[in-house]
């Protein structure tokens, strides 16, 4: 076993407990924070059913930013879509055989990379040339841009440009999840979009990047417009008698 296996084995193992453990926990503080008053977002659904619409709207399509801003809605959405695909087309590096479905949309998650390329840059222009959004913007806000970005690029880099062996990356991960260590290959820009990964991993559970789960968190999403038919009360406030 070569020093650099055993370096991002070890590597993969921790950044894999704490995005576990960090995501976990904050969902775990989400579902416990107290919601006392109905201040959900009009127009609002009446019913479960809506809210659960709402929620799908919400999370494919981002509805609320595209009523705010149809701009930043293009290519966050081209980011997202663009992102969960090549996170699909990653998915066969676990998987021995492969889902047909994985196999499918390997051509367009291999070209999504452009899209998330793309959608990163626009989005890291906004930050910088709309006034109001650069007063707004923090440091760490510019980091995970272009953590992001340095993450899409190598990637993409790799597979159209300096190719490494898939074969051997995959048996690697294999072996990882089994506890069978097996060689990684030592290219440079293998390894700098792996360090890039574990990094983001790492720091995901303490970022602004946690809007992922959050959004299913959020009253003024996830609640029924019932106030006027029903009175809310927060549990800790009821009369214990």
């Amino acid at each position: 076993m070569t020093v650099v296996t055993l370096l991002y084995a070890l590597l993969f193992y921790a950044a894999t407990a704490i995005l576990t453990i960090g995501v976990v926990r904050r969902v775990v503080i989400y579902a416990r924070s107290p919601a006392p008053l109905r201040i959900v977002t009009m127009p609002a659904p009446l019913t479960y059913t809506g809210v659960v619409l709402r929620m799908v709207r919400e999370v494919v399509f981002f509805e609320s930013l595209f009523k705010s801003t149809k701009w930043t809605w293009l290519f966050g959405w081209l980011f997202h879509m663009c992102l969960a695909l090549v996170l699909m087309r990653h998915i066969r590096y676990f998987q021995e055989p492969v889902w047909l479905g994985v196999q499918i949309i390997q051509p367009l998650g291999k070209y999504a990379a452009f899209g998330m390329i793309a959608g990163l840059l626009a989005l890291a222009v906004r930050r910088v040339c709309v006034e109001r959004v650069r007063y707004i913007t923090a440091p760490s806000d510019r980091a995970m841009l272009l953590l992001l970005l340095a993450i899409a690029i190598s990637g993409a880099s790799m597979t159209f440009l300096m190719h490494t062996d898939i074969v051997a990356v995959k048996s690697f991960f294999l072996g990882l999840m089994y506890f069978e260590w097996r060689p990684l290959p030592a290219d440079p820009l293998l390894l700098l979009h792996l360090t890039l990964v574990a990094t983001l991993m790492i720091i995901f559970p303490l970022s602004k990047l946690l809007h992922v789960p959050g959004v299913f968190f959020s009253p003024t999403r996830n609640q029924v417009d019932d106030a006027r038919e029903k009175r809310h009360v927060a549990a800790w406030a009821r009369d214990p008698a």
